[in-house]
């Protein structure tokens, strides 16, 4: 499998996401259930904490991942939904930290929503991955 990324500009950078990313010969895609900030007894954790959420939203990402033998590596697209676009954006360097350490550096979307499923969670995760 080869990964191209497609990035006409540089002002995504500073984020740490592509414009696109290409794909060859990939023998597996990944369609990935958004991730949250639910500990393993399905209750929120790290509510009102955005940083703390993002960072638990990738491990569940990651155990995800994991489980289907990929890692965050693997993850050629990634969107975000969040009741406050500008406490994620306070918060974002969290999250290119995470991606920026395991070589992803996805196509993504970031969506302003109502709400996610519980009043307390503050971002979801959603992702795609090929091998």
């Amino acid at each position: 499998m080869e990964k191209k990324l497609v990035n006409p500009w540089k002002w995504q950078d500073e984020f740490g996401f592509s414009q696109a990313v290409a794909v060859t010969a990939a023998e597996r895609v990944l369609y990935c259930a958004g991730q949250t900030s639910i500990d393993a007894d399905g209750k929120v954790a790290h509510a009102g904490d955005m940083a703390g959420q993002i960072n638990a939203a990738l491990d569940n990402l990651e155990t995800v991942l994991a489980a289907a033998g990929m890692s965050l590596s693997n993850v050629v697209r990634l969107n975000y939904y969040t009741p406050d676009v500008d406490l994620f954006f306070a918060n974002q360097s969290v999250l290119a930290k995470r991606l920026a350490k395991a070589g992803c550096r996805p196509a993504s979307t970031l969506l302003g929503v109502a709400r996610l499923a519980f009043p307390e969670l503050l971002i979801e995760i959603e992702a795609t991955a090929v091998r």
